[in-house]
C-alpha cells in the first residue's frame, strides 16, 4: 500500500499536497472509505464517530471534499459475505482510518479480515490518524492505555503492545500535545529506548508517507527520529 500516517490529521497544505500526490489526482476525483472503529471504546465513542463521519471533529478528514465516502465498520465485517464488501475496498482510492484505542483497531482488524487484504492493495492509499497510523506499525506505544478499556474477562488484551508492522518503525503520535501526557519528548525516548526499530515522534502537523519502503517526513511542525 501506499501509506499517509498523520497525527492530526490532513492538518496543514503541506500534507495536503503529500495526500494528493499518492492519490495521483484531485480529492474531489478520488473515492474514499472512512473506518471510525477505532473511538468506541472510549467514553462518548459513538458520538466522537458521529462528528468525525459528518466532519464536526476539529481533525480533518472525512470534510476535505471527496467525491464520494463510504462508511466501512470493521465490526460488522465477520458478519458479512467477503464479495459484498471486499470489493468496494479494493475499488476506493483511499481508506481514512480514525483514530482512538490502538489494541481495539487491531483486534478488529485482524478479526474482520481487513489486515489480510491491506498488502494486496498496493494503488490504494491508507491514511491513518492517530490510532490509525499506530495500526500499522509493529509496536503500539498506547498499550498500557489502551488496556484499560478491556472489558474484564475478555482476551483482547493479548500482545497489545504489538501491532500490525505492516511498516518498519513505530510512530508515535501528538508530539509536545498539550493535553496529552507522556507526550513530551524526553518520554518518548524512554519508551522508544526499549523498541528495536526507529521510531518518529510526529506533532499534529507532520505525517510520514511510505511508499515502496520509501519513507519520507511532511511537516509544519516538529518530529523526532529515535533510532533504537
Amino acid at each position: 500500500m501506499k501509506f499517509l500516517l498523520t497525527s492530526g490529521g490532513i492538518s496543514n497544505p503541506s500534507i495536503s499536497d503529500a495526500l494528493v500526490d499518492l492519490l495521483g489526482k484531485p480529492i474531489a476525483e478520488s473515492t474514499a472509505l472512512f473506518v471510525p472503529t477505532a473511538v468506541y471504546p472510549f467514553p462518548g465513542g459513538a458520538e466522537r464517530a458521529w462528528k468525525a463521519v459528518h466532519g464536526r471533529s476539529d481533525i480533518p478528514l472525512c470534510q476535505l471534499g471527496w467525491k464520494s465516502l463510504g462508511l466501512l465498520e470493521l465490526t460488522a465485517l465477520p458478519t458479512i459475505r467477503e464479495e459484498n464488501w471486499v470489493p468496494a475496498v479494493r475499488e476506493a482510492d483511499a481508506l481514512l482510518v480514525w483514530g482512538g484505542d490502538v489494541l481495539y483497531l487491531t483486534y478488529w482488524l485482524r478479526r474482520s479480515g481487513l489486515a489480510d487484504l491491506l498488502p494486496s492493495l498496493t494503488d490504494t492509499v491508507y491514511v491513518g490518524v492517530s490510532a490509525g497510523s499506530i495500526a500499522v506499525t509493529p509496536y503500539n506505544c498506547d498499550a498500557e492505555f489502551d488496556l484499560a478499556f478491556v472489558p474484564d474477562g475478555s482476551d483482547r488484551g493479548q500482545d497489545a503492545d504489538r501491532a500490525l508492522g505492516l511498516v518498519d518503525f513505530t510512530l508515535y503520535p501528538h508530539l509536545n500535545h498539550p493535553e496529552m501526557e507522556d507526550t513530551e519528548l524526553s518520554s518518548i525516548q524512554k519508551w522508544a529506548s526499549g523498541i528495536p526499530v526507529p521510531t518518529y515522534a510526529i506533532d499534529d502537523n507532520t505525517a510520514i508517507t511510505v511508499v515502496d519502503g520509501k519513507v519520507d517526513v511532511i511537516s509544519e511542525g516538529d518530529w523526532k527520529l529515535v533510532n533504537p
